[in-house]
């Protein structure tokens, strides 16, 4: 299976509104205009609630936009895509198949033929260090490992674009330390498009190319943070520091904002 390298995602004024149960219209995101560059790795923080994961959605073709176009390689996304792999916080492993299965699972979409399908699976579990365990069921691993095979599974198809929905979230620090290493060290293999969600600054920091920083809901990009440092990075370096001083400041402005309209909002009936 051949190596393919990343690709533009162009958004173009992308919305997204929803109704509540109660018919009540909820905008969700503002319209946001961007460019993802080929082999970008760029990381998105924002508030909870602020259209991070709603952007992803629409990215993946989860989820449709109320307006505007997004697209790659200037092919509009109008539904999920072999070439736009998804890691999702819950891992969303098929509990029925086990490790190398999994894998295995979108390389058999993609119609690659059975006898190479297992070879190519196994090299993406040597890359996350779990070869070991191919023949394991999932229901036997750890969180971390389980994670570690969702991000193989990404991965081993060659998708182009690789869009990440907190994947680190629920671990504890020292396998989400471990793990950062490791996509990393796949990521400078594997040159893809990478966009990933976190509410987490070091780990934006560690990770990113640039990093969007989103505003409260109804979200739109407020700023773009380039980090310029080659990696591995010094989370502690004074270069950093600084640029994690200007994140939080982003960050605690839109924080202030979303506590100020939940505090005005009509309490609940009892």
């Amino acid at each position: 299976m051949s190596r393919t390298a990343g690709k533009s995602i162009s958004i173009r004024g992308v919305s997204k509104t929803y109704h509540s149960a109660s018919g009540e219209a909820v905008q969700a995101l503002m319209p946001v205009d961007l460019d993802i560059e080929p082999g970008e790795f760029v990381v998105i923080v924002g508030p909870s609630g602020c259209g991070k994961s709603t952007l992803l959605n629409i990215l993946a073709g989860l989820s449709t936009a109320t307006a505007g176009q997004a697209s790659v390689d200037g092919v509009p996304i109008t539904g999920p895509d072999i070439d736009r792999g998804m890691v999702f916080q819950s891992y969303a492993l098929f509990p029925w198949l086990n490790v190398i299965d999994n894998v295995q699972f979108g390389l058999e979409r993609k119609g690659v033929p059975a006898s190479q399908r297992r070879e190519i699976a196994l090299q993406h579990l040597r890359e996350v260090g779990l070869a070991d365990f191919a023949d394991k069921q999932v229901n036997e691993l750890s969180g971390g490992m389980k994670q570690r095979v969702a991000i193989a599974r990404a991965f081993a198809t060659e998708s182009s674009v690789v869009l990440m929905d907190e994947p680190f979230g629920a671990l504890d620090a020292l396998t989400r330390r471990h793990l950062q290493r490791q996509l990393l060290a796949i990521c400078q293999a594997n040159r893809r498009t990478i966009v990933f969600i976190t509410h987490s600054v070091p780990e934006a920091l560690f990770l990113a190319d640039r990093i969007l920083v989103m505003t409260a809901r109804p979200g739109r990009v407020k700023a773009e943070i380039r980090v310029p440092m080659a990696h591995p990075r010094d989370v502690t370096s004074p270069e950093l520091r600084d640029i994690e001083r200007a994140l939080y400041a982003q960050l605690d402005e839109e924080l202030s904002k979303t506590f100020a309209v939940e505090s005005q909002a009509p309490a609940a009936s009892p």
